[in-house]
């Protein structure tokens, strides 16, 4: 575990030197110099000073790194292709059993037949019509509606509008055992 960088990390993101942390918690600098750089074991105790003094949760110093908030920024975004009809798909972000995407359907486009897969998905139409089938429902969705399905029955997409459709999806998949 790397709670010291932890919490340098955070200290200085708030603008905080060592000597107003230890101003708040009545720690040694060198103390706290030696707990950010993962010299020394604080306390529990120590540990929920410090967050304190940070303004955090103490769980919030135990995160992982791969625990913590992770950026993608707009130029960073994988982007791929899905299926014959070009679906131009964004990938968001993906987290552990949660992913979201950007998914722009061009004009008649569809996921040409009912598929299914594990999980469950939640859409909303930024742009666009797009009709959506499910065993015996069906809807056509204009920009600003949103929809949901657990996606293990047979489900369908089309764009049946004259300009491209963009569809924000996150789906969330059951763990794999």
């Amino acid at each position: 575990m790397d709670i010291g960088s932890n919490i340098r990390t955070i200290r200085k993101s708030k603008n905080l030197s060592i000597g107003q942390i230890c101003e708040k918690t009545g720690l040694s600098q060198g103390f706290m110099s030696q707990v950010e750089n993962n010299k020394t074991s604080p306390s529990i105790a120590t540990l929920d000073s410090i967050a304190d003094a940070l303004q955090v949760p103490l769980a919030f110093l135990l995160l992982k790194k791969d625990e913590r908030m992770h950026i993608i920024r707009k130029d960073e975004r994988r982007k791929t292709i899905y299926g014959k009809e070009n679906f131009q798909v964004e990938h968001l972000s993906d987290r552990g059993n949660v992913k979201m995407m950007l998914v722009e359907m061009p004009p008649g486009a569809s996921t040409e037949e009912a598929h299914a897969h594990a999980g469950e998905e939640i859409h909303y139409v930024i742009q666009g019509t797009v009709y959506v089938e499910q065993g015996d429902v069906s809807a056509t969705l204009h920009a600003g509606d949103a929809f949901s399905w657990k996606a293990c029955f047979p489900h369908f997409a089309k764009n049946v509008g004259d300009e491209p459709a963009i569809v924000l999806i996150s789906m969330h998949r059951e763990a794999s055992i």
